[in-house]
């Protein structure tokens, strides 16, 4: 069984188990499966506008992706209180933590850490900023996202830089035993 035939199953289920909490991506369709809910999840485009909020947005999706990758790597899709705590835990560790944790583990090369931790550089700036004017970023010289290149030189990275996270959280998806799993949501 693949996530396909899986999220066919799954989607004429009546009934779904609450034990199960799993983000699945399915060629360019996300779902969120929670809490006996199957939603529909992100886009697998990030559209980023040339403002706070929207800069903000596309940083907490890749964040919550961060995290799935790593409930996937000690709880796979348990729903139950292991999950919990570790959510509880995971939103207690700085992402430059889990950034790093992900090079330990290899999931992340060289290269594609230090381009997402000047990427959430620029996130952290932004928090602390009321516009966009104020903060900078830094991929080899420092550039002004308020600038039209500067912004665009940002919006390209971050672009690629979903592409290839959501090309490391299918790999780890497909370590999934999905009929196990269908099992899991019957019961």
């Amino acid at each position: 069984m693949n996530v396909s035939d899986f999220l066919v199953t799954a989607k004429k289920q009546k009934k779904i188990s609450h034990k199960v909490r799993l983000y699945i991506i399915d060629k360019n369709k996300h779902y969120f499966l929670n809490d006996g809910i199957l939603k529909n999840g992100f886009d697998s485009k990030l559209d980023i506008l040339k403002n706070r909020d929207s800069v903000l947005s596309a940083f907490s999706k890749m964040a919550f992706l961060f995290d799935e990758i790593i409930r996937l790597r000690i709880v796979e899709h348990s729903n139950q209180t292991d999950s919990k705590e570790l959510l509880y835990l995971l939103n207690l560790v700085p992402i430059n933590r889990k950034i790093r944790t992900f090079l330990d583990w290899g999931i992340f090369g060289p290269e594609y850490t230090r381009d997402m931790s000047r990427l959430f550089e620029v996130r952290n700036d932004t928090v602390h900023c009321i516009s966009l004017d104020e903060v900078n970023y830094n991929p080899k010289n420092s550039i002004s996202l308020s600038s039209v290149n500067g912004f665009k030189k940002f919006k390209t990275d971050m672009n690629k830089a979903w592409e290839n996270l959501l090309k490391i959280y299918i790999a780890e998806q497909e370590k999934i035993d999905w009929s196990r799993l269908l099992e899991k949501l019957k019961s």
